[in-house]
């Protein structure tokens, strides 16, 4: 039997389902983030180096917040955490509720389709989420979320090149506990969650959540009738407990699914139809896109088993194994129109098992861990590209299959010298290996039949492609940390990121260049034209976290210079193919490797206690800030253009990351009878972010801010609460993302217009420029039980 086939048969026989190990209960006081304030942060326990430490002492720039928090502060999915944090970007990406487009730090990937990897890595229960499809995750039965920021290669592996987000669910309670949640609010929204546990004997407990999100749409399909940005979601999860609670060993196995009905999310267009000239709508949740098939739905699922065991006083074996997987059917209608101009139904198929083996080490001053990782995952897309206003309907039907197996070990420890000084080392060595799959073929007079579509198969398929490639890297770790005393901690650290390499599965193999110029175009010539190298980042870290003032204020400040090199630039563009010897107009991908970027910045966090017993005993006023800023720039972008390689970094940006991002969160609280009344309202601002490499001026997103508020009841031993939220109360319109398939000058990127004063039509006849936005007011209250 081969190694990679003998490691997924271990992993199968693992009974391989993930979850957490022990966790320890923590709390912060009024704002969504946990830090000190009034309570000591050396209480305040991360696992961002997967082992318990304090907030404080871990020398990583990360921001972590509360299950109660989050909840007192009305937050619905991890998006909602870009607001108050710094330098990030967690965002819907376009046509869907549940793909996640995420940025760290100018690091991300907002293309979903296989072949592509993210930027940066979604961990459910330390279980990595090998696509972004079902990423977008809503935040219920939640223990608490992390996010790291900078490369996290190291111990989380591969793809957390920008930084990682972890989403750690609760563990059971020992006694039997039942919950009852409902919200009720605008557009007609209205959610309820159930969480029960129970236990069975003195080691064994069994618990699980069931929740029902839905909310009317913000706009309107005015084609199909049907709401625009609607949500239409029923998820669960069930978790088998044994042991833990001060035994020695932890066996906690969890499973979850998702389903979500919601109506595709169609695009606003930004200008009239050059064709049909319809005008733009006045409501930019509004749409008139036609495509109804696929019928839109997406569900996700998976088993996880997490194992942890103390062999003694210095050794744990952990192990976390885990089988996931998602299936999406989505209709994205580009052009926003009633007619097929450029029409996109797709489906996304991915399926991952993973297995990770752990051995942590705590001997005194010496304390890390030593592992193994394995992955077996498979990512499948479907599309069609239709543009039936050209050569009777022409359809590009495209299929590309992309499976990758990784296998990593890695180590990482920490020597503390002394009470004050302290040394970390780490390293990862990983081996990527990718095997792709990618067919084009053209059809006419219809889809193709994959979409039930009459068309009829039109000549050779453009791309037919097999291959595969092999990567492997070493990406290291080090920090130095000096802590004066317990409450104070000053760092540096370095550590590289590295996302590997892959093949473009829209690329289209008959436009690949002849390299030695025979004449034919020979499998290796295709397969250079459509793979791209693996990206990779240096990066270096300063800062400095401390309590201050007997507590009342705890402050993180960390400066950061990284060094970007062969990144990937994903795209699509209109272009011209052979179709049966005719030069049609088509879509191609144009993925590149660019070149160089730097990324230098800095950012601060705090949370203060302005005041105690003011009005009355026992109340707090504190506030929270949050401030990023990022100074990102491509030092070199090569771009071939009309077949010569021309570096155009002068005429690029760094897309979804804006240069400052900044949240104050002021809350107050105050005994009220045997309960508490929490008051609080955040005030959030980003600076204007650029949606593509290239600037656009209808697309891009100039600064803006939003306004939120909460306020909160709570009962005696949180027996019940009852609060009422509202979310961007001034009800800003801001752009989150969008599509544009326009012409423009291929060096400077700037717009070509029509006679008409208009983008002219790069693809289709009507010009796709077309934008998603951010959710306008909501209001809502909620309530909760507890039995």
């Amino acid at each position: 039997m081969k190694a990679h086939q003998t490691i997924r048969a271990l992993a199968l026989a693992s009974a391989a389902w993930g979850g957490l190990a022990t966790l320890p209960a923590w709390a912060q006081d009024s704002a969504p983030q946990a830090s000190a304030a009034d309570d000591d942060s050396a209480a305040i326990v991360v696992t961002a180096r997967r082992r318990e430490e304090t907030l404080v002492s871990v020398p990583i720039a990360v921001s972590a917040f509360s299950g109660e928090a989050l909840e007192r502060g009305g937050a619905i999915d991890i998006s909602d955490l870009a607001n108050v944090t710094p330098n990030t970007t967690l965002e819907a990406s376009r046509g869907t509720n549940s793909t996640l487009t995420a940025f760290i730090r100018g690091v991300g990937q907002q293309d979903p389709v296989s072949g592509f990897e993210q930027g940066v890595g979604i961990y459910l229960d330390d279980v990595y989420l090998n696509r972004p499809q079902g990423a977008l995750l809503d935040i219920y039965d939640v223990e608490r979320i992390e996010v790291l920021r900078g490369p996290q290669g190291t111990l989380y592996g591969r793809n957390t090149i920008g930084g990682a987000v972890k989403y750690v669910t609760r563990m059971l309670p020992q006694d039997f506990s039942l919950k009852l949640k409902g919200t009720f609010g605008s557009y007609d929204q209205a959610d309820g969650i159930i969480s029960a546990s129970a236990p069975i004997g003195d080691l064994v407990r069994v618990g699980g959540a069931v929740a029902r999100l839905s909310r009317g749409g913000f706009g309107k399909n005015l084609t199909t009738g049907e709401d625009n940005y609607n949500k239409d979601i029923w998820a669960g999860r069930a978790t088998f407990e044994m042991g833990g609670y001060g035994e020695p060993v932890l066996v906690r196995i969890t499973g979850d699914y998702t389903k979500d009905k919601s109506n595709p999310r169609g695009g606003h267009r930004l200008i009239p139809g050059q064709a049909s000239g319809a005008p733009v709508l006045n409501n930019v949740f509004d749409t008139r896109g036609g495509l109804v098939d696929p019928r839109q739905e997406v569900k996700s699922y998976g088993l996880s088993m997490n194992v942890s065991a103390e062999l003694n006083d210095m050794f744990t074996l952990k192990s976390i194994s885990a089988w996931r997987k998602d299936d999406s059917a989505s209709p994205i209608d580009f052009d926003a129109l009633p007619a097929v101009d450029v029409d996109v139904p797709a489906f996304y198929r991915n399926e991952q098992l993973s297995q990770e083996v752990q051995l942590q080490v705590d001997a005194g001053p010496l304390k890390g861990m030593i592992g193994f990782y394995y992955l077996d995952a498979r990512a499948d897309t479907q599309f069609d590209t239709r543009i039936f206003t050209t050569l009777a309907g022409l359809t590009a039907f495209t299929q590309a299959n992309v499976d990758t197996e990784t296998y990593a070990i890695f180590g990482d420890f920490t020597y503390d010298f002394s009470p004050q000084f302290s040394v970390s080392a780490g390293g990862r060595y990983t081996w990527d290996e990718r095997h792709a799959e990618i067919l084009r073929q053209s059809y006419l007079g219809g889809g193709s039949p994959v979409f039930d579509g009459a068309g009829i198969p039109f000549g050779a398929p453009s791309t037919n492609f097999r291959g595969s490639a092999q990567y492997k890297k070493f990406t290291p770790r080090f920090s130095v940390s000096y802590k004066p005393t317990q409450d104070h901690n000053i760092y540096a650290s370095y550590s590289k990121g590295f996302k590997g390499g892959g093949f473009d599965p829209r690329g289209v193999g008959t436009n690949a260049p002849d390299l030695n110029g025979d004449g034919i175009r020979q499998d290796s010539e295709v397969a250079s034209f459509l793979s791209f190298r693996p990206e990779q980042v240096d990066s270096y870290e300063v800062g400095y976290k401390g309590n201050l003032m007997d507590g009342a204020l705890y402050v993180a400040i960390a400066g950061f210079y990284a060094d970007y090199k062969d990144v990937q630039i994903p795209g699509s563009v209109a272009c011209t193919v052979s179709v049966g010897g005719v030069a049609t107009p088509s879509f191609c991908g144009v993925v590149s490797n660019a070149g160089k970027a730097r990324f230098k910045g800095l950012e601060f966090e705090s949370n203060a206690r302005l005041g105690r017993d003011m009005l009355a005993g026992g109340d707090r006023l504190n506030l929270q800030t949050a401030i990023g800023y990022i100074d990102a720039e491509y030092r070199e972008y090569i771009a071939n253009i009309a077949s010569v390689p021309t570096d155009v970094a002068q005429y690029r940006r760094v897309q979804n990351t804006p240069k400052w991002t900044a949240s104050g969160t002021l809350s107050y609280t105050v005994p009220v009878g045997d309960g508490s009344l929490y008051a609080g309202s955040t005030l959030s601002w980003r600076s204007k972010t650029y949606q593509f490499e290239i600037p656009n001026p209808y697309i891009d997103q100039k600064g803006y801010a939003l306004w939120d508020a909460s306020l909160v009841y709570t009962a005696p031993d949180d027996r019940w609460t009852i609060g009422v939220h509202g979310k961007n109360l001034l009800d800003k319109e801001y752009k989150t993302s969008g599509y544009t398939f326009v012409a423009a000058n291929p060096v400077t990127g700037a717009i070509i217009n029509n006679a008409a004063g208009y983008p002219t039509p790069s693809l289709g006849r009507e010009g796709t420029l077309t934008a998603f936005y951010g959710n306008p007011r909501q209001v809502f209250v909620t309530g909760s039980v507890k039995f």
